[in-house]
């Protein structure tokens, strides 16, 4: 009988640091019943050879062809599932009015869960395809909706943490789509929590429940302090939108006479499985307080450039040691794919530290000291998720899950530019972060198990 599930050989690009990749080249990953790496064996170590000989030929081996590569699947800390049907449209108006003129409209059709089912099984194949073995999903009002969503990433074998969104204040929210009231929202939500941790004892890969407070502006305090009492109950993932725009930070001022940060705090939503999007406007105090409570940001570059007023700071949040992950945000930003968000990251930080108003002087213009590499972009799209989610994914390292994308450098029909047969691995590394497309995923895996071929 042999020893591990199954063993895959072949060439893993990891995150070693924020800045600094780990090549294993040509390495053995041996792979348990429970879907994790036991161990990573090298070329030059003693068995080698013989864990080479008792697994070729059979099933259970998996040798990666020549220009192929393993990278670890992503985690998307933050997606808007409804929005995935409305995806590439009205991104040119004023978050408030997007809200209400296109999204809150599309977001209660999902009461309908023959709708919900069309879209949802739509997403999460569409997200597996693009590499992305993790989600952190905003779902809708809708408990049955919601639940269903995080059936169908038990079924798919993604690893779906799912909220069903509250949005229980009536003067906030518009008549047709919000909770009937405070108390609604809570036994729904409480309801909701149990019935995905009942799920989760079915699925190898994990599925979670997630307190969700759509924004502050969203909810009465009684229901953010009822979500933070339930997130403390059940020790739940608590997921929200924080100091976004220009607009969203400043209802909160006016209505607090604080930042988000401290009023999601006095509500008990900021805890070391809290995940807020996008952040921008954080200041020094609000980036300690996020870095003391263990609460990560879910930065979405490419919706940032929609709707955020705003570049994100990730080279500060990152000096005060705030984690940080990638986030996609369907449908604020157009694309499911973390590698464009990867390179949209990398853009906009440039952007920050240059400036774009040249009618200052260059040294005026910009934001010292903001620039990301792609490898700083890369970690936030892999182990940034996985820290900002306390599980052990997003590194292909021992003890670490098998969520795994196969990249072809090679396919005839989008070949990347590689023509030197002995091209530096590093150069490699960049070209597939620039110019990989979901063509180039050949295959991926999640918790030891494939769950998508091309």
């Amino acid at each position: 009988m042999s020893k591990y599930m199954q063993l895959f050989q072949g060439t893993s690009f990891s995150s070693k640091s924020p800045t600094e990749i780990q090549v294993l080249i040509d390495c053995l990953y041996c792979i348990n019943a429970d879907g994790m790496i036991e161990r990573v064996v090298a070329p030059e170590d003693t068995e080698y050879q013989s864990l080479l000989d008792s697994y070729q030929g059979s099933d259970s081996f998996h040798r990666l062809e020549e220009g192929q590569y393993f990278l670890p699947g992503f985690v998307d800390l933050h997606v808007h599932a409804p929005q995935w049907a409305q995806s590439g449209t009205a991104l040119d108006i004023p978050l408030y009015d997007w809200l209400n003129t296109y999204t809150f409209p599309l977001e209660s059709k999902f009461s309908d869960l023959e709708f919900a089912q069309k879209v949802y099984e739509d997403l999460v194949s569409t997200l597996l395809a693009n590499g992305t073995t993790t989600a952190l999903y905003f779902a809708t009002v809708h408990k049955e909706a919601s639940l269903l969503l995080a059936e169908i990433c038990a079924g798919k074998g993604q690893r779906g943490l799912v909220g069903k969104v509250v949005m229980d204040d009536p003067e906030q929210n518009p008549d047709y789509y919000r909770d009937a009231d405070t108390s609604t929202a809570l036994v729904d939500t409480e309801a909701f929590i149990i019935a995905v941790k009942e799920l989760a004892k079915t699925t190898k890969q994990g599925v979670y429940p997630v307190v969700t407070p759509r924004f502050i502006p969203s909810c009465t305090d009684a229901g953010l302090k009822g979500l933070g009492e339930l997130a403390a109950k059940y020790d739940t993932y608590v997921q929200s939108h924080c100091s976004e725009s220009d607009w969203a930070h400043g209802h909160v001022k006016d209505r607090f006479q604080k930042n988000d940060a401290f009023a999601l705090h006095d509500f008990g939503l900021l805890r070391d499985k809290s995940v807020m999007a996008h952040c921008n406007f954080l200041d020094d105090q609000d980036a300690e307080l996020f870095a003391d409570t263990g609460t990560a940001i879910a930065h979405c570059p490419i919706s940032n450039a929609y709707f955020a007023n705003s570049v994100i700071p990730v080279a500060r949040f990152h000096a005060h040691n705030v984690e940080i992950g990638l986030g996609s945000d369907l449908s604020g930003g157009f694309s499911p794919s973390l590698f464009d968000n990867i390179r949209q990251a990398v853009m906009s930080s440039r952007m920050l530290e240059d400036g774009v108003n040249t009618s200052l002087p260059a040294a005026e213009r910009g934001v010292p000291k903001s620039r990301i590499t792609v490898h700083e972009a890369f970690y936030l799209a892999t182990a940034g998720g996985g820290e900002s989610l306390s599980l052990p994914i997003g590194r292909i390292q021992e003890n670490y899950v098998w969520d795994v994308q196969v990249i072809d450098t090679r396919l005839p029909s989008a070949k990347l530019p590689i023509f030197d047969e002995l091209e530096d691995v590093q150069d490699i590394f960049q070209k597939i972060m620039y110019l990989a497309r979901p063509e180039h995923i050949r295959e991926v895996w999640v918790q030891g198990e494939k769950v998508h071929s091309r």
